[in-house]
C-alpha cells in the first residue's frame, strides 16, 4: 500500500510539473526538439512500433481490442502520426522552394493570406486549426504560390507550440526567397484550451513575426491592412 502511495504521488506530482509547462508554453529553442538519431528509423518500423505501444495503451484504458470498431485502431493512429499529422518531422519531405526572376519588377508586398493551418500541440497531442497570413517583398527572384502553402503545412504538421511554428515559416521563407523582408501572423484555435483544463471554446491565439522591412511601421500597417 505504500508503495502505491509513493507511486501516485510521484505521478501527482509530474502531472503538476507538466501542467505548469504546458500553461507557460515553455520553448527552449527555435528548432522543433528532436534526438540526434531522429531518422535512423524508417516508417514502418515506427509504424510496427507506436502500434504496438498504442494497443497498451487502450488496454490501459479498458478498451475491448477484439471489438470490429477498435482492433484495427491502433495500427491506423500509428499510420496517421507518421504518414500524415507527424510527417513534418521528415526532413525529406521538406517543400523545395520553386523561384523565378521578377521579370515584372514588382517591388511592393505580396500577401498569402487564409492559409490554413492544422498543427497539433506539443504539450497534448490534441489539435491547433487555424489559419496564417505571410508576406514577403521580391529582392529580384518570386516563389511559387503553393509553395508558401506547402511551407506552412509542412512546419505545422509536427507537434508544436504556435510560437516556434510562427518563426519556423519566418524563417524558411528568409532562406528560400533570400530575403529577410517577410511577415507571418498565425491566428489559431487551440483544442488544448477547448477541450480540456479552461475548456474556453472562443478565445483563439495570434501571433507574429515581422523582419526586415516589415519592422517598419508603414510596411507592417500596410500589411495588416492586407489581411484585415
Amino acid at each position: 500500500m505504500d508503495k502505491n502511495n509513493t507511486l501516485r504521488g510521484l505521478i501527482g506530482a509530474e502531472d503538476q510539473l507538466l501542467d505548469l509547462i504546458s500553461d507557460e508554453h515553455i520553448s527552449t529553442s527555435f528548432d522543433t526538439p528532436l534526438k540526434p538519431d531522429a531518422f535512423k528509423m524508417d516508417d514502418e518500423t515506427k509504424i510496427q512500433l507506436i502500434t504496438k505501444h498504442f494497443t497498451q495503451i487502450m488496454d490501459i484504458l479498458g478498451l475491448d481490442l477484439t471489438d470490429d470498431s477498435l482492433k484495427d485502431t491502433p495500427k491506423r493512429v500509428a499510420k496517421m502520426y507518421v504518414k500524415e499529422i507527424f510527417s513534418g518531422l521528415n526532413p525529406d519531405l521538406k517543400p523545395l522552394p520553386t523561384l523565378f526572376e521578377n521579370q515584372y519588377k514588382y517591388n511592393q508586398m505580396l500577401v498569402e493570406r487564409n492559409i490554413s493551418v492544422y498543427s497539433n500541440c506539443e504539450h497534448h497531442f490534441v489539435p491547433i486549426t487555424g489559419k496564417a497570413h505571410v508576406a514577403y517583398i521580391s529582392n529580384g527572384k518570386v516563389i511559387g504560390l503553393s509553395k508558401l502553402n506547402r511551407i506552412v503545412q509542412y512546419y505545422s504538421q509536427r507537434p508544436q507550440v504556435q510560437e516556434r511554428l510562427t518563426i519556423q515559416i519566418a524563417n524558411e521563407m528568409k532562406k528560400a526567397l533570400g530575403t529577410e523582408d517577410v511577415a507571418v501572423i498565425i491566428d489559431a484555435h487551440h483544442h488544448c484550451v477547448s477541450s480540456r483544463g479552461i475548456r474556453d471554446v472562443n478565445s483563439s491565439t495570434v501571433t507574429a513575426e515581422y523582419c526586415g522591412k516589415f519592422l517598419l511601421p508603414d510596411t507592417r500597417n500596410e500589411f495588416l491592412k492586407h489581411i484585415g
